[in-house]
């Protein structure tokens, strides 16, 4: 899936969309995108200015995006498909067990690998992680929700 795939499920815009690309997909399993981060990114000015590095928040939130978007393509539906008027999107509810193994710096390419575990009582569970060039960077247990807005 291409930016403009990405675009149809998630209502992230510039400077907030984490997703450049989708590799893999497979409905209710998994997904496999990628993050190209570029020293234009407008955090890098104060992240350090000496030495950029990606804000770990913000590769939490590249990986809860991911979950976001397996969420919607295993629902087959995009966000305001069912209801025109009304838009659903999934917000991040929780994020457990979250570690950083190394910096995130530019030139990168983030590859945010994401699987589903289980949904209970509408909150919807992922098994995430980050890597550049085959090193681990960043994992988490995330945490969705799906809500009308």
């Amino acid at each position: 899936m291409d930016i403009h795939g990405i675009l149809n499920y998630l209502p992230h815009r510039f400077p907030f969309l984490m997703i450049d690309r989708v590799l893999e997909c497979i409905p209710g399993e998994m997904l496999v995108g990628v993050k190209n981060v570029s020293i234009n990114e407008p955090y890098f000015s104060g992240h350090f200015p000496q030495r950029p590095v990606m804000p770990g928040v913000l590769i939490l939130e590249a990986m809860a995006q991911a979950c976001g978007l397996l969420a919607f393509k295993t629902r087959e539906q995009q966000p305001d498909e069912q209801q025109p008027d009304a838009t659903k999107i999934f917000y991040l509810v929780g994020i457990e067990k979250a570690k950083f193994k190394r910096p995130v710096e530019p030139g990168d390419q983030l590859r945010l690998s994401v699987r589903f575990s289980r949904s209970m009582r509408g909150i919807w569970m992922f098994e995430a992680e980050s890597y550049v060039q085959q090193i681990l960077v960043a994992q988490a247990q995330i945490r969705c929700t799906m809500r009308e807005i």
